[in-house]
């Protein structure tokens, strides 16, 4: 079994900063640090789970980690937290109900995210990520230090616990929805950001969808951020264009309403000269005009089950890994084109 002494002596450090790097202390010199992951990463080095017990004392602290997708401090409408909210209020209830406290942390991709992230590890008793703030191989190491559970992570996850969504049924419905009840043959995509698992996969299951359809095409494919200035940016780059496609899905419901917004502005009807959906199904999607046609996923029931298996994980480490994927369903607004709404 690899130890601290096996560590230290492969990265050419004392046993005292392997524990400050572990540990996420401030007082390792980066370059240091980066040094000591690489050789536990490498030697797969896991604290004995004894030494850690009497090191780790429950804090009845959570952690909630997820990334800042361009969080504008002045308008909180054009972030990513409408999504995150959701699934936060319903962690907290959980939690509340066996006497824990949630700890919020937001970052950007890379090695400043990632020091947070191994800091905070050592402040709580578990950790919940939304998206895969760090490469997954990372969240695996760190999930054998300390209970850890993704939230809209990959499907094809087989040592992390994951929590995620229907990303296939509900983007497949809405595609048949607006080709066989509208007949749409022309669309365009607004993407989200290709480090979000979630966005990757409603961009290739629409691609195959609209493909796999005789006599569609997908025409272009533009990339946001998750945020509603992204989606007004995209709107932009479509408007560009000799002529707008027949429909635009969009990856998450606040890059839709930014499309819908810009539109508006360069007096383009919605839906009479192109349809608009969106995902997510997120309150102002049902107030924008025009209420949006979505794919609904179930937040709340995100953020419940991740709780709840985070809890699991802290109650027995030696659970098996398990990746629950939650239902989706379509939502019918006008923003397609029907003059009703339901559910698909």
């Amino acid at each position: 079994m690899t130890t601290v002494y096996d560590v230290a002596r492969a990265a050419g450090v004392s046993t005292a900063t392997v524990s400050r790097v572990m540990r996420g202390s401030d007082l390792v010199h980066p370059e240091t640090r980066q040094q000591v992951l690489a050789v536990i990463e490498e030697l797969g080095f896991v604290p004995d789970a004894s030494a850690q017990g009497l090191s780790r004392r429950r804090k009845d602290i959570i952690g909630f980690v997820t990334l800042e997708r361009g969080i504008d401090e002045i308008d909180i409408e054009q972030t990513g937290l409408l999504f995150v909210d959701q699934i936060v209020h319903a962690v907290e209830r959980v939690l509340r109900g066996v006497g824990c406290s949630l700890l919020l942390s937001f970052g950007n991709h890379g090695e400043p995210l990632e020091q947070r992230l191994r800091s905070l590890s050592g402040r709580v008793d578990g950790l919940l990520v939304a998206e895969e703030v760090i490469p997954a191989d990372r969240l695996r190491v760190l999930a054998r230090r300390i209970p850890l559970v993704v939230i809209a992570g990959s499907h094809d996850e087989r040592e992390l616990d994951v929590v995620a969504v229907d990303n296939v049924g509900g983007i497949r419905s809405l595609t048949s929805h607006l080709t066989r009840a509208h007949g749409h043959r022309r669309f365009g995509f607004v993407g989200g950001p290709p480090d979000a698992p979630d966005a990757r996969n409603r961009l290739a299951v629409f691609e195959k969808a609209v493909r796999g359809t005789a006599g569609c095409v997908l025409e272009q494919v533009v990339e946001g951020d998750f945020s509603e200035a992204s989606g007004s940016s995209a709107a932009r780059v479509l408007l560009s264009r000799p002529e707008l496609p027949d429909a635009v899905a969009c990856a998450n419901d606040q890059m839709a309403i930014g499309v819908l917004r810009e539109f508006r502005r360069a007096a383009v009807n919605v839906p009479g000269d192109v349809a608009v959906t969106g995902f997510d199904d997120v309150y102002p999607s049902r107030v924008v005009d025009p209420p949006l046609t979505t794919v609904s996923q179930p937040l709340r029931d995100l953020g419940t089950r991740a709780a709840e298996r985070l809890l699991m994980r802290i109650g027995d480490r030696a659970l098996p890994a398990c990746v629950e994927v939650l239902d989706t369903n379509v939502i019918i607004r006008t923003s397609c084109g029907c003059s009703s709404f339901g559910t698909r």
